[in-house]
């Protein structure tokens, strides 16, 4: 089995011999005979596209050189997944976060993201940096500070009237999104599961949804009440 930097370098290799192939074609008519290495999908002549994909590719290929960071409140994906331990899922998530509640502005905010842990963030931190600032309020809390949403704060800024535990079975989409972890189109899935199959019966079973495992199931079981 390969580690995760070995099959970076086997990708940058075949990306540069594509890279190569996609100049050729810029010299010569002929279909560029490594681009099918990054686009097999593609025609010959589409050049342009050709070059993206091929740029996109080395962004992702290119190993982290000695001291070099990667800014977490400006990176896209592809750049963020260059990270230890970091895959294609979690580098959405981390800017789908971003995108939502604003910039992170230090690792401690950075574990706000469901996914990102203490191990996790031990093993970024010599990689990364931020160059934003938190929003104020809840999204943004005080560096060194545990990170939890409470349940009375929406992700986007709007108040939540719930109080208490949100009854799984009856709560509206909105209510949902209160919750640590759950985003506008998550809380639309539940809502969308619940109707088409039925009531959950406890917590758990909200596993059945796509894009809640374990670990989420978890963090909001003392927050949720069914049936």
């Amino acid at each position: 089995m390969f580690t995760k930097d070995e099959r970076r370098a086997l990708l940058y290799l075949a990306v540069v011999a594509a890279a190569g192939g996609v100049l050729r074609v810029v010299r010569s008519p002929a279909d560029a005979p490594g681009a099918s290495m990054v686009a097999p999908d593609l025609p010959g002549d589409d050049l342009a596209r050709q070059a993206e994909l091929v740029r996109e590719a080395t962004i992702l290929a290119r190993p982290l050189r000695p001291g070099e960071r990667i800014d977490m409140d400006r990176a896209s994906a592809r750049e963020i997944e260059r990270l230890p331990r970091v895959g294609p899922s979690l580098a959405r998530r981390i800017v789908e976060d971003r995108d939502s509640l604003g910039p992170f502005g230090s690792l401690e905010v950075l574990g706000r993201v469901l996914g990102v842990g203490p191990g996790l963030l031990r093993a970024v931190e010599r990689s990364v940096t931020f160059s934003g600032t938190p929003r104020p309020g809840p999204a943004a809390p005080a560096a060194g500070t545990t990170v939890a949403r409470p349940l009375g704060a929406k992700a986007r800024g709007s108040g939540c009237t719930t109080s208490g535990p949100v009854p799984i079975n009856r709560a509206t989409a909105a209510e949902l999104e209160c919750l640590p972890g759950i985003g506008p189109s998550l809380a639309a899935r539940i809502v969308e599961d619940r109707t088409r199959r039925g009531p959950f019966r406890e917590v758990k079973e909200l596993e059945r949804v796509a894009g809640i495992g374990p670990a989420l199931t978890r963090r909001l079981a003392a927050r949720l009440s069914a049936p």
